[in-house]
Formats: C-alpha cells, structure tokens, sequence
C-alpha cells in the first residue's frame, strides 16, 4: 500500500502558523503524498505567500446544520441529529465493525464524534495510512477517535497553548498521549513539562525542533542596518508588546535613536494603539499591520534588531518556539527575547541574541539600545545565530525525522487501546 498522510488540522490556512506550511512543502518535495482534512474554515484577513506552493488537496469537514420541525407540513426538516445520524450510517458502510467501535466514543462531544467519523470515512475512500495533528486540542481528538474507528496510527505534534493553556484538561491530553503512536513537541523545556507532568503517558514523546527551508531565507549582515525596532507576532497579551512600547519610551527619554515598527494585526490593536499614543511615542513607534511574508521578510532584514518580549499571559498561554523568531535569525536580524518555554534553546544569551526577564521594560530597553549603538556585538550575535538556525533547525532534516516517525507507526489493537485506558 502507498503511504498517505493525513494533516488534520483545526483551521487551515492561518495566517500565523507558517511552521504547519513550511513542514508540508518539505514533505512535498521529499515525494510524500499528503492530503489535509481542516476541521472549520480560514477566518484570517490574509495569507502568507507560500500557501500557494502547497499541491495537497484540502477537505474541509462538514458540521450538521440546525434544523427544525415543520408543524405546517407535519413533516421532518434535516435536524443536526439527522445529519449526525446520516454521517454515522454512511461511515459504517466502509468501516467494519463501526458500530460496536462507538463505545471509543464514550465521553466525547457531539461534533467530535461527528467530524471523526466523517474523516474515517473520507480516509478510508482516499486511502489515508497515517493521521498527523497539529495541537493537542480539537484536531487531536478528532484524529484519535478517527483512528479508533479506522485502525489508521495516529501522531501529533504538541505546541504550547494546547499544553500550558488554563484550559487544558488533563485526562484528555493524557489519553491522547498514550494512544498516540508517538507524540513530537517543539523543544526540549515542552518535553520535560510532558514527562514530568504525564509520566509513563508521555513516554513516546520527543522533541522535533519546527525548521525553515533556509534556501528561501539569504543572510544578511547587520552592520550598517539604520536604528530600527521591529516586532513581528499577533496583538495580543503573550506577545508582550505593552512591554516593548514601554521600553521605546525609556529609549526615547534617554535620547536614543530609534524607530520601532509591529507588524501584526489582533485583538489588543485598539489598546495598544491608545498606549502609543499616550505615550507620545506616535513619531516612533507604527503599527504598520499584517503583511505577507516576503514583505515581512525585507522589514525584517532592514531592522538593526528583532524584538520578541514574550510573557506568559494570565491564562497560562505561552509561545512555544516561534517561527518568527527562526526566520529572523535566519536572516541575520538579532533578536532581543525573554525565557518563555523554550526560547533560550534558540536565543542563546550572549551567543545568539539577548535574553531579558518578562515584563522588565527597563531590561528590554538596555539590550535594544546595546543591539542599536553596537554593530560589532549585531555582526557576532546574528553570525552565530543562523550557524544555529542551519544545524539545529533546517526543515528538510527535521522533516525527515518526522517521516520516519510516520514509517514506524503501527495501528493499536483493540487490547492495545483498553489496557493503556485502563
């Protein structure tokens, strides 16, 4: 049988998950055959350039619809249960035994049984032989109970806000950990939080770092970069940029030379914008908005430095290894960042860029204006910087760890998946 691979994804495309792209182009161009399954449609206002080079087709899965019943016509409209009831007959058409494989179901919602068994059926007419998730969330679940019905494995790869998130119910990530043939996350810190938290659950996790494909990111040195800040993420809490607009005002007070540009569009625009404005900082710092990648790309590369004061928002979500972060130092841009889950495996202190505590604008402002005065400590930080980017985090070799993964996967039995739920 070919191999196939299944992407099962919440959202697809978004705007601000290009690690999800990068790594099925790779795929592609290692020849592997990838079909993504999306559990709801786009809800971004724009796309990133290199959506277009994917050749996977997309499925998007259908959710029953509301209905009602006619009293006038003392006739039945299609209700969700209708349509919930008219999916499940239909998949039990191409899986054996479906029926008495519901009882995996027990303890799921409604439009989680639902969207499972529509991608088990859809697997099994296009000849899926692996699931692979990203989040441990929604898609996961999906993916879980889909492979339950099918016998197809199951992988996912684990992030941040699926794992520190206020939100996170225990039992369920630990069921999704032991039924998983394997489980990948991001960094070395999620992978110690995975085991020492889940125990035995987590023993088939490791850690694959998300990568770039680096023939599209040329170095560039920083020497002679003009005196700009940029910061590059969605507008909201974990990004910490109340924190950066607060640090350029200590670098204006102290007559610094500067501009700061944020590119990104999200829900704290408004309050952000008022706090420039309050601030009197309206002349140096911009929200330019959301842009396109490669337009990102050439910002990017003008700025003397990159700034990514990262928190943990009050929720407990947190970002996990940001690709914004890869590319800028792909690109030869050094970054200023803080000690959030699994950045300093990237932003090395004094080796690969700068690291200052969370919530500290008084810290950030000193290692922006050492990176703004400084082009030797620029040149020596951002050389160093994507010699790691090319060793540790190129998508072609990461990639290929993956599909290993995938390769070794194997279907659970039914004794399989009672005893480690047992």
């Amino acid at each position: 049988m070919s191999v196939r691979i299944g992407y099962i994804l919440k959202r697809y495309p978004r705007y601000s998950e290009t690690f999800v792209v990068n790594e099925i182009l790779a795929h592609e161009a290692a020849g592997l055959d990838i079909e993504i399954f999306a559990l709801r449609p786009p809800c971004d206002t724009h796309f990133q350039n290199i959506i277009s080079q994917v050749r996977a087709t997309v499925n998007y899965i259908r959710k029953p619809i509301q209905g009602r019943m006619s009293e006038s016509l003392n006739s039945l409209v299609p209700t969700a249960a209708s349509y919930f009831w008219a999916e499940l007959q239909e998949a039990s058409k191409v899986i054996p035994d479906f029926w008495s494989k519901l009882a995996y179901a027990q303890g799921e919602q409604a439009s989680t049984v639902y969207q499972a068994a529509w991608l088990a059926r859809e697997a099994r007419l296009k000849g899926i032989t692996h699931f692979h998730a990203h989040f441990g969330t929604v898609a996961t679940s999906v993916a879980r109970l889909a492979s339950h019905f099918t016998g197809i494995p199951y992988t996912f790869t684990a992030h941040a806000k699926d794992i520190f998130h206020e939100s996170v119910e225990l039992e369920d990530m630990q069921r999704k950990l032991k039924d998983a043939a394997t489980v990948v996350t991001v960094s070395d810190y999620n992978l110690n939080y995975l085991q020492k938290t889940y125990g035995a659950a987590a023993k088939r996790v490791q850690r694959i770092y998300n990568g770039l494909d680096l023939r599209q990111l040329q170095y560039s040195s920083p020497v002679d970069r003009p005196p700009l800040i940029i910061s590059v993420g969605r507008l909201i809490e974990k990004k910490g940029l109340s924190i950066l607009i607060d640090a350029c005002a200590i670098l204006k007070r102290i007559n610094c030379d500067f501009q700061c540009q944020i590119v990104g569009t999200g829900s704290l625009e408004a309050v952000l914008q008022q706090k420039i404005q309050d601030l009197g900082l309206q002349s140096t710092v911009e929200i330019v908005g959301p842009r396109p990648q490669n337009d990102v790309f050439k910002l990017v590369q003008q700025a003397a430095v990159f700034a990514a004061p990262y928190i943990i928002g009050q929720d407990g979500n947190r970002d996990g290894l940001p690709t914004v972060l890869l590319e800028a130092m792909a690109l030869g841009t050094p970054c200023v960042s803080t000690d959030v889950t699994g950045i300093p495996e990237l932003v090395r202190d004094r080796q690969t860029g700068l690291i200052v505590p969370q919530h500290d604008a008084e810290q950030l402002a000193i290692a922006l204006q050492q990176l703004l005065t400084n082009p030797a400590l620029r040149v020596k930080l951002s050389n160093q910087a994507r010699q790691l980017i090319e060793s540790e985090f190129d998508i072609h070799c990461n990639s290929a760890e993956l599909r290993a993964i995938f390769d070794a996967a194997e279907p659970m039995t039914l004794k399989e998946f009672v005893i480690r739920n047992s």
